[in-house]
């Protein structure tokens, strides 16, 4: 048994979900990707993965298994474009992540210039308002805002972005322009139920974090219609900096309480650590990295 081929496939069937698509992607038949699957999991001596009609899930020894075949891979892919080839052009599959709206507005830009200028890279680009884990999703390089938790994560900083409060013009001129967080309390707010917390707003206040509880007649889980919303003058609304930038470029919205505005959130670029960097991982980071540095979207 080709031990290595072995490990492709079984990687190609957890990132793709089911061994049909496994099969298409790797250019083999169903069968075939069925029998190398047996085969690697008696040469094991363990099952790697639940499979039933409906779904597919790996045991905890195929979760293990995983993380070191990616290794291995990733490190087998490294030496062969590293022997002879420093200068080689960067080619193979990647997949990447970042919050949903801010791949749109300032990823898709920089990826297309990417592929443009790279013809035999592929890439996989999931966005996604969630954390993921890397290692099990088989991610290469993630967008993370805000502190990161996983110390065992290689991040490069590309930037920061703010938490400000927002209205439209036609509601400032309505009910007045604030003059502290205090006064949010007593005025119309809308709530995003997909952060932490619905109705509680952070600021800074001579020095101090301060949290204010805000109300309102709106809450939605979606960022856009809730931008949307305040741009329609239904409530006050705080949102990430680069999530409102066109509205107040535009003067479709205001930003209000700026000395009140909380530490801002800095941005990774994020990968998993303790492997090497492929060519192609490295010129992806260096394109997002020369991208986003210059973009207005990290305030």
């Amino acid at each position: 048994m080709d031990k290595l081929a072995a490990m492709r496939v079984f990687v190609e069937i957890v990132d793709r979900g089911s061994l049909t698509a496994a099969a298409e992607a790797s250019g083999r038949s169903q069968p075939s990707v069925v029998r190398t699957l047996a085969a690697l999991e008696a040469h094991l001596g363990a099952r790697l993965l639940r499979r039933t009609t409906r779904r597919m899930s790996l045991t905890p020894e195929g979760r293990d298994y995983l993380e070191r075949c990616r290794r291995i891979l990733a490190d087998v892919d490294d030496a062969e474009l590293a022997v002879g080839q420093n200068e080689a052009e960067p080619r193979g599959d990647l997949r990447i992540t970042a919050p949903v709206q801010f791949g749109q507005l300032h990823m898709v830009s920089a990826i297309s210039d990417f592929l443009s200028r790279y013809e035999h890279v592929r890439v996989d680009l999931l966005l996604l308002d969630r954390v993921v884990d890397l290692v099990d999703e088989g991610i290469d390089l993630a967008l993370r805002i805000g502190p990161l938790a996983d110390s065992s994560m290689t991040a490069i900083r590309v930037g920061e972005v703010r938490r400000v409060v927002c209205a439209s013009p036609a509601l400032l001129e309505r009910v007045g322009v604030p003059d502290h967080p205090r006064a949010l309390s007593q005025l119309p707010c809308i709530r995003l139920r997909n952060l932490s917390s619905t109705s509680t707003w952070p600021f800074r206040d001579s020095g101090h974090d301060v949290a204010i509880r805000v109300g309102g007649r709106l809450s939605c889980n979606h960022i856009a219609a809730g931008v949307a919303a305040c741009a329609e003058g239904v409530g006050f609304g705080q949102f990430l900096s680069y999530q409102v930038q066109q509205f107040i470029s535009e003067k479709k919205l205001c930003r209000v309480l700026e000395d009140f505005e909380p530490e801002p959130l800095p941005v990774h670029l994020v990968y998993p650590g303790g492997r090497l960097v492929s060519t192609r991982l490295r010129a992806l980071i260096n394109a997002l990295k020369d991208s986003l540095r210059n973009s207005e979207a990290l305030w």
